[in-house]
Protein backbone atom coordinates (compact mmCIF):
# COMPACT_ATOMS: atom_id res chain seq x y z
CA UNK A 1 0.00 0.00 0.00
CA UNK A 2 1.20 3.70 -0.74
CA UNK A 3 2.72 5.64 2.19
CA UNK A 4 0.92 8.35 1.37
CA UNK A 5 -2.82 6.14 1.59
CA UNK A 6 -1.36 4.90 4.91
CA UNK A 7 -0.61 8.40 6.27
CA UNK A 8 -4.76 10.18 5.03
CA UNK A 9 -5.96 7.07 6.69
CA UNK A 10 -4.11 7.44 10.25
CA UNK A 11 -4.93 11.48 10.21
CA UNK A 12 -8.58 10.75 9.20
CA UNK A 13 -8.72 8.24 12.25
CA UNK A 14 -7.07 11.14 14.40
CA UNK A 15 -10.17 13.58 13.38
CA UNK A 16 -12.68 11.21 13.54
CA UNK A 17 -15.13 11.26 16.92
CA UNK A 18 -13.88 9.82 19.84
CA UNK A 19 -16.22 11.32 22.59
CA UNK A 20 -15.18 9.98 25.97
CA UNK A 21 -12.32 7.90 24.91
CA UNK A 22 -9.05 10.21 26.49
CA UNK A 23 -6.18 8.26 24.12
CA UNK A 24 -8.30 9.37 20.67
CA UNK A 25 -10.45 12.27 21.85
CA UNK A 26 -9.02 14.98 19.93
CA UNK A 27 -11.26 17.72 21.22
CA UNK A 28 -8.99 18.15 24.80
CA UNK A 29 -6.64 20.53 25.95
CA UNK A 30 -3.48 18.68 27.25
CA UNK A 31 -0.41 16.57 26.08
CA UNK A 32 -2.12 13.63 23.99
CA UNK A 33 -4.18 16.15 21.35
CA UNK A 34 -1.37 18.66 21.80
CA UNK A 35 1.07 15.95 20.32
CA UNK A 36 -2.03 15.01 17.48
CA UNK A 37 -1.97 18.54 16.60
CA UNK A 38 2.35 18.70 16.10
CA UNK A 39 1.79 16.08 14.18
CA UNK A 40 -0.87 16.91 11.83
CA UNK A 41 1.00 20.47 11.39
CA UNK A 42 3.80 18.14 10.48
CA UNK A 43 1.86 16.61 7.87
CA UNK A 44 0.36 19.70 6.64
CA UNK A 45 3.72 20.69 5.62
CA UNK A 46 5.07 17.78 4.22
CA UNK A 47 1.72 16.93 1.73
CA UNK A 48 0.31 20.76 1.60
CA UNK A 49 -3.20 19.41 2.16
CA UNK A 50 -5.67 22.18 2.49
CA UNK A 51 -8.19 19.82 4.42
CA UNK A 52 -5.20 19.33 7.50
CA UNK A 53 -4.81 23.38 8.18
CA UNK A 54 -8.73 23.89 7.86
CA UNK A 55 -9.07 21.37 10.62
CA UNK A 56 -6.02 22.90 12.26
CA UNK A 57 -7.45 26.33 12.94
CA UNK A 58 -11.05 25.23 13.23
CA UNK A 59 -9.75 23.24 16.10
CA UNK A 60 -7.94 26.29 17.75
CA UNK A 61 -11.07 27.96 17.76
CA UNK A 62 -13.02 25.05 19.40
CA UNK A 63 -10.21 24.54 22.13
CA UNK A 64 -8.88 27.71 23.19
CA UNK A 65 -10.93 28.60 26.15
CA UNK A 66 -9.78 25.46 27.25
CA UNK A 67 -6.60 26.30 27.91
CA UNK A 68 -6.74 28.74 30.37
CA UNK A 69 -8.53 25.47 32.78
CA UNK A 70 -4.75 24.14 33.93
CA UNK A 71 -1.68 25.39 33.06
CA UNK A 72 1.22 23.15 33.53
CA UNK A 73 4.36 21.88 30.85
CA UNK A 74 1.86 19.10 29.22
CA UNK A 75 -0.59 21.31 28.65
CA UNK A 76 1.62 23.59 26.98
CA UNK A 77 1.77 20.68 23.90
CA UNK A 78 -0.58 22.39 21.76
CA UNK A 79 0.22 26.13 21.57
CA UNK A 80 3.12 24.80 19.52
CA UNK A 81 1.30 24.71 16.51
CA UNK A 82 0.53 28.59 16.92
CA UNK A 83 3.46 30.18 15.14
CA UNK A 84 3.58 28.31 12.26
CA UNK A 85 -0.60 28.74 12.34
CA UNK A 86 0.49 32.28 12.70
CA UNK A 87 2.76 32.47 9.48
CA UNK A 88 -0.48 30.76 7.61
CA UNK A 89 -3.30 33.06 8.34
CA UNK A 90 -1.80 35.96 9.89
CA UNK A 91 -4.06 35.94 13.25
CA UNK A 92 -2.12 38.72 15.86
CA UNK A 93 -3.94 36.22 18.35
CA UNK A 94 -2.17 33.17 17.87
CA UNK A 95 1.37 35.41 17.95
CA UNK A 96 0.28 37.25 21.12
CA UNK A 97 -0.76 33.96 23.23
CA UNK A 98 2.41 32.29 21.93
CA UNK A 99 4.30 35.23 23.26
CA UNK A 100 2.42 34.95 26.64
CA UNK A 101 3.10 31.37 27.37
CA UNK A 102 6.59 31.18 26.74
CA UNK A 103 7.15 34.65 29.01
CA UNK A 104 5.12 31.99 31.48
CA UNK A 105 7.80 28.97 30.95
CA UNK A 106 10.55 31.88 31.19
CA UNK A 107 9.07 33.60 34.27
CA UNK A 108 6.83 31.03 36.19
CA UNK A 109 6.59 27.85 35.23
CA UNK A 110 8.06 25.72 38.00
CA UNK A 111 11.71 24.61 37.75
CA UNK A 112 14.11 22.26 39.69
CA UNK A 113 16.56 22.96 41.71
CA UNK A 114 18.99 22.48 38.66
CA UNK A 115 17.10 24.58 36.90
CA UNK A 116 14.85 22.04 34.63
CA UNK A 117 11.42 22.35 33.53
CA UNK A 118 9.87 20.65 36.39
CA UNK A 119 7.32 18.30 34.54
CA UNK A 120 3.62 19.32 35.61
CA UNK A 121 0.79 17.18 34.66
CA UNK A 122 -2.84 18.00 34.44
CA UNK A 123 -3.88 15.28 36.23
CA UNK A 124 -4.39 15.66 40.06
CA UNK A 125 -0.53 14.52 40.86
CA UNK A 126 2.56 16.30 41.79
CA UNK A 127 5.99 15.09 40.73
CA UNK A 128 7.91 17.76 42.60
CA UNK A 129 11.12 18.19 41.60
CA UNK A 130 11.13 15.28 39.01
CA UNK A 131 12.34 15.92 35.65
CA UNK A 132 11.13 13.82 32.72
CA UNK A 133 12.33 13.32 28.77
CA UNK A 134 8.47 14.63 28.07
CA UNK A 135 9.42 17.75 28.84
CA UNK A 136 11.39 18.45 25.49
CA UNK A 137 8.62 17.50 23.11
CA UNK A 138 5.49 18.94 25.24
CA UNK A 139 6.80 21.98 26.12
CA UNK A 140 10.33 22.87 24.64
CA UNK A 141 9.14 22.80 21.24
CA UNK A 142 7.14 25.24 21.57
CA UNK A 143 9.31 27.63 23.67
CA UNK A 144 11.53 27.03 20.25
CA UNK A 145 9.44 27.54 17.79
CA UNK A 146 7.93 30.61 19.34
CA UNK A 147 11.71 32.32 19.58
CA UNK A 148 12.18 32.02 16.56
CA UNK A 149 9.11 33.37 15.30
CA UNK A 150 9.34 36.49 17.26
CA UNK A 151 13.13 36.71 16.93
CA UNK A 152 13.59 36.31 20.47
CA UNK A 153 16.91 35.46 21.98
CA UNK A 154 16.13 34.89 25.80
CA UNK A 155 13.67 32.25 24.60
CA UNK A 156 16.13 30.29 22.32
CA UNK A 157 19.04 30.99 24.77
CA UNK A 158 16.37 28.85 27.82
CA UNK A 159 15.26 26.25 24.91
CA UNK A 160 18.88 25.39 24.59
CA UNK A 161 19.47 25.48 28.38
CA UNK A 162 16.47 22.59 29.19
CA UNK A 163 18.02 20.74 25.81
CA UNK A 164 20.99 20.42 27.82
CA UNK A 165 19.96 20.29 31.31
CA UNK A 166 17.79 17.01 30.11
CA UNK A 167 20.20 15.43 28.02
CA UNK A 168 23.15 15.95 31.18
CA UNK A 169 20.72 14.68 33.49
CA UNK A 170 18.91 11.57 31.81
CA UNK A 171 21.79 10.61 30.43
CA UNK A 172 22.67 6.81 30.82
CA UNK A 173 26.53 6.56 30.66
CA UNK A 174 26.72 3.19 30.48
CA UNK A 175 24.63 2.66 27.71
CA UNK A 176 24.23 6.28 26.12
CA UNK A 177 20.54 6.27 26.11
CA UNK A 178 18.43 8.34 28.23
CA UNK A 179 16.68 7.58 31.66
CA UNK A 180 12.84 7.97 31.94
CA UNK A 181 13.36 10.73 34.62
CA UNK A 182 15.67 12.10 37.22
CA UNK A 183 14.34 13.02 41.03
CA UNK A 184 16.33 15.93 41.98
CA UNK A 185 15.17 15.22 45.59
CA UNK A 186 16.90 11.87 45.92
CA UNK A 187 19.62 12.09 42.94
CA UNK A 188 18.47 9.61 40.91
CA UNK A 189 16.95 7.95 38.12
CA UNK A 190 13.71 6.49 40.07
CA UNK A 191 12.96 3.19 38.67
CA UNK A 192 16.00 3.41 36.34
CA UNK A 193 13.74 2.37 33.06
CA UNK A 194 15.34 2.91 29.60
CA UNK A 195 11.56 4.01 28.37
CA UNK A 196 11.72 3.22 24.39
CA UNK A 197 8.98 6.64 24.14
CA UNK A 198 10.79 8.70 27.10
CA UNK A 199 13.86 8.55 24.53
CA UNK A 200 11.75 9.17 21.61
CA UNK A 201 10.28 12.39 22.47
CA UNK A 202 14.00 13.55 23.13
CA UNK A 203 14.94 12.21 19.56
CA UNK A 204 12.45 13.65 18.09
CA UNK A 205 12.33 17.00 19.96
CA UNK A 206 15.78 17.57 19.38
CA UNK A 207 16.21 18.25 15.79
CA UNK A 208 12.91 20.34 15.36
CA UNK A 209 14.30 22.73 18.43
CA UNK A 210 17.77 23.33 17.02
CA UNK A 211 16.08 24.08 13.76
CA UNK A 212 14.50 26.60 15.25
CA UNK A 213 17.13 28.26 17.20
CA UNK A 214 19.90 28.26 15.35
CA UNK A 215 19.20 30.92 13.82
CA UNK A 216 19.42 32.89 16.60
CA UNK A 217 22.10 31.35 18.96
CA UNK A 218 25.13 29.26 18.42
CA UNK A 219 24.77 25.74 18.84
CA UNK A 220 26.90 24.55 21.36
CA UNK A 221 29.44 21.43 20.45
CA UNK A 222 28.40 19.38 23.39
CA UNK A 223 24.19 19.12 21.99
CA UNK A 224 25.72 17.78 18.55
CA UNK A 225 27.89 15.17 20.82
CA UNK A 226 25.22 13.61 23.47
CA UNK A 227 22.77 13.74 20.60
CA UNK A 228 24.94 11.75 18.27
CA UNK A 229 25.81 9.51 20.83
CA UNK A 230 21.90 8.95 21.98
CA UNK A 231 21.30 7.92 18.51
CA UNK A 232 23.81 5.19 18.40
CA UNK A 233 22.73 4.25 21.91
CA UNK A 234 19.10 4.10 20.40
CA UNK A 235 20.43 2.27 16.93
CA UNK A 236 22.32 -0.45 19.70
CA UNK A 237 19.00 -1.49 21.47
CA UNK A 238 16.76 -1.72 18.15
CA UNK A 239 15.60 -5.68 18.08
CA UNK A 240 15.45 -7.66 15.12
CA UNK A 241 12.35 -7.37 13.40
CA UNK A 242 13.27 -3.75 13.35
CA UNK A 243 11.17 -2.43 16.80
CA UNK A 244 11.92 -1.32 20.33
CA UNK A 245 10.75 -2.98 23.56
CA UNK A 246 8.80 -0.55 25.47
CA UNK A 247 11.83 -0.56 27.65
CA UNK A 248 14.63 -0.99 25.25
CA UNK A 249 17.26 -3.29 27.24
CA UNK A 250 14.50 -5.57 28.11
CA UNK A 251 14.32 -7.63 24.69
CA UNK A 252 11.74 -10.10 26.37
CA UNK A 253 9.22 -6.82 26.73
CA UNK A 254 6.23 -5.98 24.35
CA UNK A 255 6.99 -4.16 21.02
CA UNK A 256 5.68 -0.31 21.40
CA UNK A 257 5.00 0.92 18.31
CA UNK A 258 4.29 4.70 19.42
CA UNK A 259 8.40 5.06 20.73
CA UNK A 260 9.76 2.88 17.25
CA UNK A 261 8.38 5.61 15.36
CA UNK A 262 9.48 8.63 17.36
CA UNK A 263 13.40 7.06 17.35
CA UNK A 264 12.65 6.48 13.74
CA UNK A 265 11.75 9.81 12.99
CA UNK A 266 14.37 11.41 14.77
CA UNK A 267 16.96 9.19 12.82
CA UNK A 268 15.73 10.72 9.66
CA UNK A 269 14.96 14.38 10.35
CA UNK A 270 18.29 14.49 12.61
CA UNK A 271 19.88 13.21 9.05
CA UNK A 272 18.06 15.29 6.98
CA UNK A 273 18.96 18.38 8.79
CA UNK A 274 22.75 17.66 9.32
CA UNK A 275 22.37 17.38 13.10
CA UNK A 276 24.00 13.75 12.72
CA UNK A 277 25.76 12.62 9.18
CA UNK A 278 23.85 11.05 6.86
CA UNK A 279 24.86 7.25 8.01
CA UNK A 280 23.97 4.03 6.02
CA UNK A 281 23.77 2.33 9.88
CA UNK A 282 20.71 5.09 10.67
CA UNK A 283 19.24 5.07 6.94
CA UNK A 284 18.35 1.15 7.51
CA UNK A 285 16.91 1.78 11.14
CA UNK A 286 14.89 4.33 9.95
CA UNK A 287 13.40 2.04 7.32
CA UNK A 288 13.85 -1.12 9.27
CA UNK A 289 11.57 0.77 11.35
CA UNK A 290 9.05 1.90 9.51
CA UNK A 291 8.36 -1.46 7.39
CA UNK A 292 8.36 -2.59 10.96
CA UNK A 293 5.50 -0.52 12.02
CA UNK A 294 3.49 -0.27 8.77
CA UNK A 295 1.73 -3.58 9.66
CA UNK A 296 0.33 -2.44 13.29
CA UNK A 297 -1.42 -0.18 10.95
CA UNK A 298 -5.30 -1.27 10.93
CA UNK A 299 -7.60 -0.76 7.34
CA UNK A 300 -8.92 2.23 9.17
CA UNK A 301 -5.86 4.24 9.84
CA UNK A 302 -5.81 2.80 13.50
CA UNK A 303 -2.06 2.38 15.38
CA UNK A 304 -2.16 -0.30 17.53
CA UNK A 305 0.92 -1.21 19.34
CA UNK A 306 0.78 2.21 21.93
CA UNK A 307 1.54 1.69 25.50
CA UNK A 308 -0.71 4.29 27.72
CA UNK A 309 0.24 7.40 29.62
CA UNK A 310 2.60 7.01 32.06
CA UNK A 311 4.57 8.39 34.70
CA UNK A 312 7.86 6.98 35.78
CA UNK A 313 7.37 3.88 36.98
CA UNK A 314 8.15 2.72 40.49
CA UNK A 315 9.75 -0.56 38.50
CA UNK A 316 11.35 -1.42 35.43
CA UNK A 317 8.95 -4.21 35.43
CA UNK A 318 5.87 -2.29 35.81
CA UNK A 319 6.49 -1.27 32.07
CA UNK A 320 5.65 -3.96 30.56
CA UNK A 321 2.22 -4.37 32.31
CA UNK A 322 0.82 -0.82 31.11
CA UNK A 323 -1.52 -1.16 28.90
CA UNK A 324 -1.95 -1.03 25.00
CA UNK A 325 -4.44 0.82 23.09
CA UNK A 326 -4.85 3.07 20.51
CA UNK A 327 -4.02 7.00 21.12
CA UNK A 328 -3.18 10.31 19.26
CA UNK A 329 0.36 10.28 20.34
CA UNK A 330 0.93 6.96 18.74
CA UNK A 331 -1.10 8.28 16.04
CA UNK A 332 0.70 11.39 15.68
CA UNK A 333 4.54 9.76 15.83
CA UNK A 334 3.56 7.11 13.23
CA UNK A 335 2.45 10.42 11.09
CA UNK A 336 5.21 12.15 11.75
CA UNK A 337 7.00 9.34 10.76
CA UNK A 338 5.34 8.86 7.46
CA UNK A 339 5.41 12.44 6.29
CA UNK A 340 9.05 12.37 6.64
CA UNK A 341 9.60 8.41 5.16
CA UNK A 342 12.16 8.38 2.50
CA UNK A 343 9.93 7.28 -1.24
CA UNK A 344 6.95 9.02 0.49
CA UNK A 345 6.77 11.32 -2.29
CA UNK A 346 7.67 8.54 -4.80
CA UNK A 347 4.45 6.32 -3.23
CA UNK A 348 2.09 8.94 -4.05
CA UNK A 349 2.79 8.76 -7.94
Amino acid sequence: MKLQTVANRVWKEMTGKHDNNWGMNIENWDWVPGVGVIALLEYYESSGDPEVLVFLTEWVARNKHKAEETRVINSIAPYAVFPALYRLTGDEWLKEEAVRIADWLLKEAPKTREQALEHTVTEKADFSEQVWADTIFMAVLFLARTAKLVENKSYAEEALKQVLIHLRLLNDKEHHVLFHGWNCNSGDHMSGARWTRANAWIAAGVPLIVKEIAPLIAIPDELGQRYGCLLAGLVSFQQKDGLWSTVMDQPGFYREISGSAGIAYGLQIAMEQGLVDASPVYESAAERALQAILPYISEAGVVDGVSGGTPVMDSVEAYNRIPVYPALYGQGLVLMLLAKAPGRKESQE
